[in-house]
């Protein structure tokens, strides 16, 4: 193993052979950390966190007590095959949070973006792709493959099902099952999610020009009554548009997916 000298490591903690600590982490009581595992410096696990498998955990971030990363995927298919978890920066990952590696059939690796938070019991399932930002508050669940772009909120008790995608800067209320993609900046709520508008305020407290607000506004209203299928709408949205935020929904709403789209009104 590789352990910096300023590293701290608490003397009923567990480090196997081959795993790599940074400069000035500290690794709390009766933590495990496996022998594939790569920690940056100024990490800290506070106790009892188990890593395991291909991880690699990022600068200053904080792990609290009964987190689980690394473990393997919660899928049948998987065979036993090297793949990985990469955890980014100054991600704050409270008590009893899992995140599992990838599998071989979704590309063999879990990322997780910078600055995040990871509220008490949340699950992050193999092959997710998660921005940075993200907030997945208590007892969520994101299934396999999800990609959660930049700014996300996920309510608590809230379940994203697998291969689902989540645009920039939308929010998820608590106790939403959210079964197709959600468009840049939306608003989903009820227990069979559907879509009730924009995340507004998520929108000003970021600071975004009144003017582009006022755009997502009308974009919003086209795609709701607009003619046509929605991804037509989308489409003709971004003829008429000088809006990054509203051209971001219609790149969003033509990249390929493997789920419909919620749309307004409808889970």
């Amino acid at each position: 193993m590789a352990i910096d000298p300023t590293a701290q490591v608490h003397a009923s903690a567990i480090v196997e052979d081959g795993a790599v600590v940074g400069a000035g982490t500290t690794i709390g009581p009766f933590c495990h950390i496996g022998p594939k595992v790569r920690i940056g410096t100024n990490v800290t696990l506070q106790s009892h966190v188990v890593v395991q498998g291909i991880c690699e955990i990022g600068d200053d971030t904080l792990v609290h007590p009964f987190a689980v990363l690394g473990a393997i995927p919660q899928d049948k298919k998987f065979k036993g095959e090297e793949t990985s978890l990469t955890i980014g920066k100054r991600n704050r990952i409270r008590e009893h949070v899992t995140m599992n590696t990838g599998t071989e059939g979704g590309g063999g690796v879990t990322r997780v973006g910078d600055d995040g938070l990871f509220m008490a019991g949340c699950h992050i399932a193999h092959d997710c792709i998660i921005g940075n930002n993200v907030v997945v508050v208590n007892n969520a669940a994101l299934a396999g493959h999800c990609v959660i772009e930049d700014d996300v909120i996920i309510g608590g008790l809230s379940g994203v099902h697998q291969f689902v995608r989540i645009g920039r800067g939308a929010i998820i209320g608590a106790v939403t099952m959210v079964t197709n993609d959600v468009i840049p900046h939306g608003l989903v709520q009820a227990p069979r999610g559907y879509l009730d508008g924009l995340n507004l305020v998520g929108l000003k407290r970021r600071g975004v020009a009144r003017a582009d607000i006022t755009a997502l506004r009308a974009a919003f209203q086209m795609l709701a009554q607009g003619e046509g299928a929605f991804q037509d709408r989308a489409k003709r949205l971004g003829d008429e548009t000088e809006s990054d935020y509203v051209r971001d929904i219609v790149r969003f709403v033509t990249e390929a997916s493997d789920r419909s789209f919620l749309t307004p009104g409808k889970g």
